[in-house]
């Protein structure tokens, strides 16, 4: 399974879309990053694309007016995240990057879901054999 690692531009377009939280931390995870809100992720990157966990309702109407992408490695995308359309992340008019605004709201929209659902509990430290 290949992973596509982020490049800086990626991962600065990430955090500029992700909702300026005191809640949200935004972790490295294995040469990308993901944001968390009561430690779930509501929104991860993988190479250039963003992907979101959103209601089921949230997500029908994102599937079906856009041009989504498997969130994750081709041969394993993760399943319950939506990856945002790629071509959000072209350049727009006057040099400006894809549809950020779009992005943003979409990510909002994550955030406040996963920031509903119960905290994860940390996990049990595991025993020396």
């Amino acid at each position: 399974m290949e992973m596509a690692n982020a490049s800086d531009e990626a991962k600065e377009r990430f955090r500029s879309v992700v909702p300026d939280n005191p809640g949200v931390v935004v972790k490295p995870m294995f040469g990308n990053l993901g944001a968390f809100v009561n430690g779930n992720m509501f929104a991860g990157l993988f190479g250039s694309t963003i992907g979101l966990k959103l209601s089921d309702a949230d997500r029908q109407v994102l599937e079906s007016t856009e041009r989504t992408v498997p969130f994750g490695p081709a041969e394993r995308p993760m399943g319950g995240y939506t990856g945002l359309p790629e071509v959000w992340n072209t350049e727009g008019e006057g040099g400006r990057g894809g549809d950020d605004a779009q992005a943003s709201a979409w990510a909002e929209k994550a955030f406040e879901y996963v920031a509903g659902l119960p905290p994860k509990a940390p996990k049990a430290a595991k025993s020396r054999k």
